[in-house]
């Protein structure tokens, strides 16, 4: 036997899934409530004592980890224009596993300035400009942030001809400085992979030091990448396979958290007629986002904010004050499970109401206009329609009674505009597989799909690349 502990940090419980490479199999998962307020190893040995009760004491080879914890990986990205380099900053950070809690475009004002000291964000990425275009705003931009007096790190990832002058106005400043290639060189071209190596390396180096996980580190071989991103990671290799075996091809998912939810999707998103133009930047195959405002505990009002609470109190069949009353007790207490049968109705709701938002502002958009030639129809984004396979993870989707009415309420709600799935096969990760495939990823891919195509397959889609 060759055991691996792949260990998830969750914001809300911390997640363990023992894997035997030799068989290969899953030996065994737990999970316990995460402690990162007091003690994160508290959670992290009860979760374990769990574990080993159902799988006896094992000898592990190796013990690798991700983190989503005390908030995650929270950035700052600052661009040029909203839609261009402001958008580049964007899916580089959401490709990288971080959760975007501010953005801003053209130059920094005072009262941005003091927004950003406020949020306290664990990286800042400072971009704007195509080579060799504008330089002026990149540079005020960073001359602004050198008197803000804060000391998380910068990553200029703009204009090369300004990134001298960017690191020169930093000196001094208490911001470590770091220099990346351009996320977008060239007029809608996005080159997220340098940033994103980045980002993660200080989230390795840095970021996780300074969110009290130093406590677990002697026992942990490594916490190798923000949970989002190995998530990501195994999404990819489920949907495009390896050398050796067929993945499920294109795909979307979402992880519905206590605090956020996320969305994936594995596509092209080239418009499905022909006659729709795109516009705007062009968007990665492997794509993220994360809605920061929406979740089941700690973002319950901003479920209620997004949808309404007239609107979910209709899906709940209860009153609307009954929405107000649950989503304050989730929020103050995280752990709590829905016992009454209202409060299970409106735990059903909330999860409609966040995942019919989160994919809504994942997938893109189609508009009507009108041009000296006649009416054309616009795309932003990526079309989703015709995509059929949709995972779901997440406590709230997991033990629902009825995931699938859940999803195709969600669905029905959608605007016709939006260009998100209509007809999906949803798929559960009730063992949340796919953060411990992310980290099994990268030591044997190849396990790693196979594992979750035991789980996630369909009929013909194991089998070699013919």
């Amino acid at each position: 036997m060759r055991p691996v502990l792949l260990i998830d940090f969750g914001s809300t419980y911390t997640k363990l899934t023992a894997v035997d490479l030799e068989t290969p199999s899953i030996l065994g998962s737990a999970q316990a409530f995460t402690t990162a307020d007091s003690d994160i190893s508290i959670g992290l040995n009860k979760a374990m004592s769990i574990l080993e009760h159902s799988c006896g004491a094992i000898d592990y080879q190796a013990k690798l980890a991700c983190s989503s914890a005390a908030g995650g990986l929270k950035m700052v990205v600052c661009g040029l224009v909203p839609a261009l380099t402001g958008k580049a900053a964007q899916l580089a950070a959401f490709g990288a596993g971080a959760k975007v809690i501010r953005t801003f475009a053209y130059r920094l004002t005072s009262e941005d300035i003091d927004e950003i000291r406020q949020a306290e964000p664990d990286i800042l990425l400072l971009t704007g400009g195509t080579d060799g275009g504008n330089s002026e705003n990149i540079i005020a931009n960073a001359q602004a942030l050198s008197c803000d007096g804060g000391s998380y790190p910068i990553i200029i990832a703009g204009n090369r001809s300004a990134g001298r002058d960017c690191t020169k106005a930093l000196e001094g400043s208490g911001h470590p400085v770091f220099l990346a290639p351009n996320v977008m060189p060239e007029m809608n071209r996005l080159n997220a992979g340098p940033v994103q190596e980045m980002i993660r390396d200080l989230f390795l180096k840095r970021i996780v030091r300074a969110k009290g996980m130093s406590s677990v580190s002697e026992v942990l071989d490594g916490i190798l990448m923000p949970t989002p991103s190995a998530v990501l990671e195994a999404l990819t290799l489920l949907s495009e396979g390896t050398e050796r075996t067929r993945g499920l091809g294109e795909l979307i998912a979402v992880d519905l958290g206590g605090a956020t939810t996320d969305v994936y999707s594995i596509a092209r998103g080239d418009p499905s007629n022909p006659n729709v133009f795109l516009r705007g930047l062009p968007e990665p195959h492997a794509k993220r986002t994360v809605e920061g405002d929406i979740g089941m505990r700690y973002s319950a009002r901003g479920v209620i904010q997004a949808v309404g609470a007239e609107r979910l109190a209709n899906i709940a069949s209860v009153p609307a004050p009954a929405i107000m009353d649950a989503a304050e007790a989730f929020r103050s207490d995280p752990s709590k499970l829905p016992e009454t049968r209202e409060e299970q109705d409106v735990d059903r709701a909330l999860a409609i109401g966040a995942l019919y938002c989160a994919l809504a502002r994942h997938a893109g958009t189609l508009e009507r206009v009108y041009t000296p030639i006649g009416p054309v129809d616009q795309q932003t984004g990526k079309d989703l329609t015709r995509t059929e396979l949709m995972l779901l993870t997440g406590g709230a989707l997991i033990y629902a009674p009825d995931l699938t009415g859940i999803v195709n309420i969600a669905l029905s709600m959608q605007d016709p505009t939006a260009l998100t799935p209509r007809h999906v096969k949803a798929l559960c990760d009730s063992r949340y597989t796919l953060s411990a495939m992310g980290l099994l990823s990268g030591v044997d891919r190849e396990t790693a799909l196979r594992l979750m195509l035991e789980q996630f397959g369909k009929e013909g889609a194991y089998g070699a690349v013919q």
